[in-house]
């Protein structure tokens, strides 16, 4: 009765149009009401709580990175530097949105900055060159969850603090996947372009493209100062956060000098903006998380999933193919908060390993945002291309298809995850 009246509630607010935080502080005060508990002290406690994270610190400075990033010229000349390296390559236009996701992932740890980023610049270039515009948003929305999986990753932040895992073995986790996808990806890309005719540009020099490289070696050093970070023990997750956004400001104030002081106010705006989302989000989501244990939501779940607790492949596919059906009408935040503390005693009860499951239910939630009728980055894609949602479906289903077989793939052998986790770790 208590998963009924809480995911009444919930879709019920939603359905009704309320923010999905404030539809969390709904379930949850219905949730004290049926157990005839309420205490609205008990909801500010929590959602103090909520929000009063130090791990969650990272989250506004790696959007204020990513802000950054974008207005201080970082992003322009990743792709000039992908640009020469694929420019010349029939479909090379398609290698440069995906090389450049890669590098970007790196830099925001957002899909949708990601995807709008990449989309304003390169649907236009890639639309005159002759590729289908379709397809072009397609590839560049299927791109762009790449950013979630390889480090730095806002939603693997948001996961960790959420179950109490290791961030920076998170991190660590995703950079086999993260580049698994850009694989796939390309392998898609050319086998649908491999028989088109387009325009490419004129193969640069080796000096052209040192050039390019040397322009963008201020970006591309970013990744590896994080990445390098984490894994020595230089500095934790929320401290590489800091570390990103200091970078960024002295890379686009100094360096590349395309900000200014006033320019920096309205990125500082504009970041806590994005920022005061999120953390309302996180501290809604603790409330509806301590009513969930104190329910004992996840006692009742674990009695439905008891059948396949035994068996781990059952039991890990039988989540994701209930993430995937959340992830059609949720967004990745919300479904991490909400689910997360749900699932999380039923993945301990099984003895799966809690880094692997974060990693496959983050990226099953990354699926998610190419999906309608909610499918963040899609509609981002839509409107910086000028594409209808039915036109941008019809570009992305082919990649959206084989993203949807690896997530499979690596749900099946772990070891493709756990194996290069210890690698790096």
């Amino acid at each position: 009765m208590t998963i009924v009246i809480f995911l009444g509630v919930l879709l019920g607010a939603m359905a009704l149009g309320m923010p999905i935080a404030f539809a969390l502080l709904a379930s949850g005060v219905a949730l004290m009401f049926h157990l005839d508990m309420f205490n609205n002290q008990i909801v500010a406690q929590n959602l103090v709580n909520g929000a009063d994270n130090f791990p969650l610190m990272a989250v506004p400075f790696f959007i204020l990175a990513g802000e950054l990033m974008n207005a201080g010229g970082i992003s322009k000349r990743i792709i000039n530097f992908a640009m020469a390296l694929f420019g010349h390559v029939k479909g090379g236009l398609g290698y440069v949105a995906i090389l450049a996701s890669v590098i970007f992932a790196g830099l925001s740890g957002s899909a949708v900055a990601d995807a709008a980023a990449l989309g304003a610049i390169l649907i236009p270039m890639m639309v005159a060159a002759g590729y289908d515009r379709a397809q072009s948003g397609g590839l560049i929305a299927a791109s762009s969850i790449i950013a979630p999986i390889l480090p730095p990753s806002i939603p693997m932040i948001i996961f960790g603090v959420t179950a109490g895992v290791s961030i920076t073995k998170l991190f660590m986790a995703g950079i086999i996947p993260g580049l698994l996808i850009a694989v796939v990806l390309t392998i898609s890309w050319w086998s649908i372009t491999r028989k088109g005719n387009f325009k490419v540009q004129p193969k640069k020099s080796f000096k052209e493209i040192m050039q390019a490289f040397l322009a963008a070696s201020w970006a591309l050093f970013l990744p590896v100062l994080i990445i390098g970070g984490l894994r020595g023990g230089i500095f934790t997750p929320t401290e590489a956060a800091v570390v990103s956004a200091v970078y960024s400001l002295i890379v686009g104030l100094f360096i590349y000098r395309e900000i200014n002081l006033k320019k920096v106010y309205h990125l500082l705006v504009a970041a806590s903006k994005t920022t005061s989302v999120v953390m309302f989000l996180a501290a809604a989501a603790m409330v509806s998380a301590w009513l969930i244990t104190v329910a004992n939501i996840p006692a009742e779940l674990a009695d439905v999933l008891g059948p396949l607790i035994e068996n781990k492949v059952l039991l890990i596919l039988a989540i994701n193919l209930l993430v995937l059906l959340v992830g059609t009408a949720m967004d990745l935040t919300p479904t991490i908060l909400i689910l997360t503390p749900v699932l999380m005693p039923i993945i301990e009860m099984a003895g799966i390993d809690p880094i692997f499951f974060g990693l496959i239910f983050i990226l099953n939630n990354c699926v998610g945002l190419l999906t309608p009728p909610v499918g963040t980055v899609l509609n981002v894609v839509a409107g910086v291309g000028k594409l209808s949602m039915e036109q941008i479906m019809k570009g992305v289903w082919p990649f959206l298809v084989v993203e949807t077989l690896l997530l499979l793939i690596l749900s099946l052998f772990p070891d493709l995850v756990l194996i290069p986790l210890g690698w790096f770790t």
